[in-house]
């Protein structure tokens, strides 16, 4: 079996203006990278589909789901934060990329696939139960989850999250769900400026300060995560996969390199497969410069598809 690559081009099409460095170019320069060095060759590709009003409505409020859409604007931009604008296509963007955590979650589930990577956008972990925020509308990674959950029955499902940001959407959503454990590395100090004091006994969130650099992510993840996990001995793992903690990355200042993100990824690869049968789901978060986010990406990708 070929691992999954979900991707639609309604994704390219949601976009928050010229200077916005949330831009549609992220995901056509993933792609192209993924190209120019074989690995879509090692997966099969599926175009992502509309999530459900049912289907996002397990992780978000129902009233705030229909209030964005209904705030759809007709032509230009509506701001729904500082950060945060719509286009007319915003919404459709974002039932896609919401669409291929749940697509993502059949296939690996139904025994289709092994893996999924999933080159989505806008990106999700800062969207909360009932507020969207941060470059995010739908928390794409909690609406797979809970399809997992709720729809397949599994009872332990972990969420890996190595944005430089804390995911404190994916947090507000899971915050006392004995069913999730949300393991987060994220440099203090940054947006959305918490996740230093967990909200709960399922949390394991790690705040690392400025130019921590390699040594003291891997130590993290080493000493925190892979106990936590290990302990936790989850039935499949996700992964909010943002990749602006790179050192090339103006958004944050954590130094890390490509290999880094190779190495973590080997990291939940041994774990997935001493407890879930190696089932993993990757979902594109941040990473706003383009050479050093596309690179990224690929190093996570070989290794997540076993082509390291």
């Amino acid at each position: 079996m070929l691992p999954a690559y979900i991707s639609h081009p309604d994704c390219a099409r949601h976009e928050m203006g010229p200077d916005h460095p949330e831009c549609p170019e992220r995901l056509g320069a993933i792609q192209d990278m993924l190209l120019l060095r074989g690995l879509l060759d090692y997966m099969n590709t599926y175009d992502a589909p509309l999530a459900t009003t049912a289907q996002l409505g397990r992780a978000h409020a129902s009233n705030y789901v229909s209030e964005l859409m209904d705030a759809s604007p007709a032509a230009g931009y509506r701001k729904v934060d500082p950060d945060t604008d719509m286009n007319p296509f915003t919404v459709r963007a974002a039932l896609r990329a919401a669409g291929a955590a749940v697509q993502a979650t059949d296939l690996v589930l139904g025994g289709k696939v092994p893996s999924a990577f999933c080159n989505v956008r806008p990106p999700g972990h800062h969207a909360e139960r009932s507020a969207a925020m941060g470059f995010c509308f739908f928390n794409n990674v909690a609406v797979g989850i809970r399809h997992a959950l709720d729809v397949h029955g599994l009872t332990r499902v972990a969420l890996i999250d190595f944005d430089v940001h804390h995911g404190n959407g994916s947090e507000d959503i899971f915050r006392g769900d004995e069913r999730v454990l949300m393991c987060s590395i994220f440099e203090q100090g940054l947006y959305p400026f918490n996740g230093d004091k967990a909200t709960g006994p399922n949390m394991c969130n790690v705040g690392l300060p400025a130019r921590s650099g390699s040594d003291a992510f891997r130590n993290a993840v080493s000493t925190r995560w892979i106990p936590a996990l290990d302990a936790f001995a989850p039935q499949l793992i996700y992964i909010s996969a943002g990749f602006d903690a790179h050192r090339e990355d103006d958004m944050g200042n954590l130094g890390l390199v490509d290999a880094d993100y190779a190495w973590v990824t080997k990291q939940l690869m041994d774990v997935a497969q001493r407890h879930c049968q190696g089932r993993i789901i990757s979902c594109l978060e941040g990473g706003y410069v383009l050479n050093p986010l596309a690179r990224s990406v690929a190093e996570h990708v070989k290794v997540l598809i076993g082509a390291d």
